[in-house]
């Protein structure tokens, strides 16, 4: 057979096609199952990764994962659910769990390992099977500005630690996880969903720090990592960590020995496909070793059949060999497999919490519906927000300021900055609370203190509306030129001003008085209630 007939088959063999199509993981627009993706599903389409505009409701989610499964019963339905800053299920009210930096404060793995167990719970009810969590980073840079709250800490053995018990606690529910970002993002000032960026270590420095955590996922059972868009020049100079076989092939299946299904983060950020495109970037990720193909947010057939058609050309012109396009694809079909064994559980129950704004939450296997429901919500609720307190770094001053205006009237200036692409547009902070319960009596307290909303391109005299004392509430306000100049204007020009970080703070606290190490809507709730107590 000539050169050229082997090509043209290659390009045309329908074995080959539907192997493709499996390691393929697109998002969609909207809130239910378009016609072409159903199609795609059908034909062997890997599966389906869900982001926040593709969900209304809980039941919404369950009827729309439903499709999915109907059209490919081996589908995996991914998503982004930290449990934090970084939600889907909640992204329309803020996320009722603390996040992964107030766990690693609170040092107590058992702890982590029971929340991620209830995100499993609500994740496998509402039929998703595959979770882009934990986040393992080490937060070692505190100018990162795409990790920050999501690392459980910049120690390695904190993170490994917890990052374990959140592997146990999520697939003990019956959902797989896809630790990341392979080899770890936490070393970096720029975020890679913009542009490329460069962590500067040997090999011999991330075995010591970045690897770690990873090891210890590894050793816990991880179904799944996930890949960071990451240049890391003493390994691969040309390429970034996704698209490399030195790191993918050779550091994380060899030397890490992991075994299990390796995820790309999405393909359409730029520190993957900025110069080259995504059909590009796709063919690179399954040559480097990557299993799983994430897409993008808001992908078209006509993209993945570019895509489709650009791996295939691959395979016909010798870039990419066929077993590796089949050994990835039967990776996926296994974990899909594996994940379709496990059924729902009919005994997790979805209810109603009125103090969580009317939020659907998971219950347990001894809920029952009505009044009882509710109550034990509202108390897990309460549990978790008084452990988020205990997380929180109180200055002396802010104890000071506590004393005298807590639980009386103030003055609020809500700083508001542009929120990284994966935590996006979620309600923050005490201001989720305040839309998903108004009236709430912890809230209703909060909303009747005169606010000033504070953007960056705002005059700069907005904030002197602010009338002593003054309440600060911002996220990463050391990171922002904008918000450390409000800040430095209010203390000089008002009496008793209290600053609040609701993001990872500076080192040295110059712009946190009171850092809380996260902005869920629980994290809020638990804000307020410090507030309101007034100690």
């Amino acid at each position: 057979m000539s050169g050229a007939s082997v090509a043209d088959t290659a390009l045309t063999d329908p074995d080959l096609r539907r192997s493709i199509a499996a390691t393929l993981l697109p998002g969609f627009v909207g809130t239910t199952l378009p016609g072409w993706l159903a199609e795609r599903l059908r034909d062997g389409l890997g599966g389906v990764c869900l982001f926040g505009q593709n969900i209304a409701s809980a039941e919404q989610l369950r009827v729309l994962t439903s499709a999915i499964y109907e059209a490919n019963p081996h589908a995996i339905v991914a998503i982004d659910e930290e449990g934090g800053d970084v939600t889907r299920l909640y992204y329309e009210s803020g996320s009722p769990y603390p996040g992964n930096a107030i766990l690693g404060r609170l040092g107590d793995p058992d702890y982590t390992e029971r929340v991620a167990r209830r995100v499993g719970e609500e994740l496998r009810w509402a039929g998703v099977n595959l979770d882009f969590a934990p986040d393992i980073d080490i937060n070692s840079n505190p100018d990162n500005p795409v990790i920050g709250v999501r690392s459980f800490g910049s120690d390695p053995e904190v993170v490994a630690e917890h990052g374990a018990a959140w592997t146990r606690g999520l697939q003990s529910a019956g959902v797989a996880v896809a630790a990341k970002h392979f080899p770890g993002h936490g070393d970096t000032g720029t975020d890679s969903h913009l542009e490329l960026p460069v962590v500067d270590l040997s090999a011999a420095q991330l075995r010591e720090r970045e690897l770690v955590p990873f090891r210890a996922v590894v050793a816990a059972g991880a179904r799944a990592v996930m890949t960071s868009h990451i240049l890391l020049p003493q390994l691969d100079a040309v390429l970034p960590a996704t698209l490399s076989p030195a790191i993918v092939h050779g550091m994380l299946r060899g030397e890490l020995g992991f075994d299990g299904v390796v995820v790309s983060d999405a393909l359409d950020m730029h520190g993957a496909s900025g110069d080259r495109g995504i059909p590009e970037a796709a063919v690179l990720a399954l040559a480097a070793g990557c299993d799983l193909l994430c897409i993008g947010t808001e992908n078209t057939d006509a993209q993945l059949a570019a895509i489709e058609n650009a791996i295939a050309a691959a395979v016909a012109a010798g870039r990419l060999a066929p077993s590796r396009v089949a050994d990835a694809s039967a990776r996926v079909r296994a974990l899909a497999a594996s994940a379709a064994s496990v059924a729902p559980d009919p005994t997790v129950e979805y209810t109603k919490s009125a103090r969580s704004g009317g939020v659907s939450r998971a219950l347990f296997a001894d809920s029952t519906e009505g009044a009882e429901g509710v109550e034990r919500a509202e108390a897990l609720e309460r549990e978790d927000a008084e452990a988020a307190e205990r997380a929180f770094d109180v200055s002396p001053h802010a104890r000071e300021w506590l004393r005298r205006h807590g639980g009386g009237r103030f003055s609020v200036v809500r700083i508001d900055t542009v929120a990284n692409i994966a935590v996006g547009s979620a309600p923050w902070g005490p201001f989720s609370v305040l839309e998903a319960g108004p009236a709430d009596p912890e809230a209703a307290a909060f909303a009747a203190n005169p606010t000033v909303l504070f953007t960056e391109g705002d005059h700069p005299d907005l904030v002197l509306a602010a009338q002593s004392p003054v309440l600060v509430i911002g996220k990463d306000n050391h990171r922002h030129a904008f918000a450390r100049a409000a800040i430095d204007r209010l203390r000089a020009e008002r009496d008793e001003v209290l600053v609040v970080d609701m993001g990872w703070p500076s080192d040295d606290r110059a712009y946190a008085d009171i850092a809380t190490f996260g902005a869920s809507r629980l994290v809020g709730r638990a804000l307020l209630s410090l507030l309101g107590r007034g100690s």
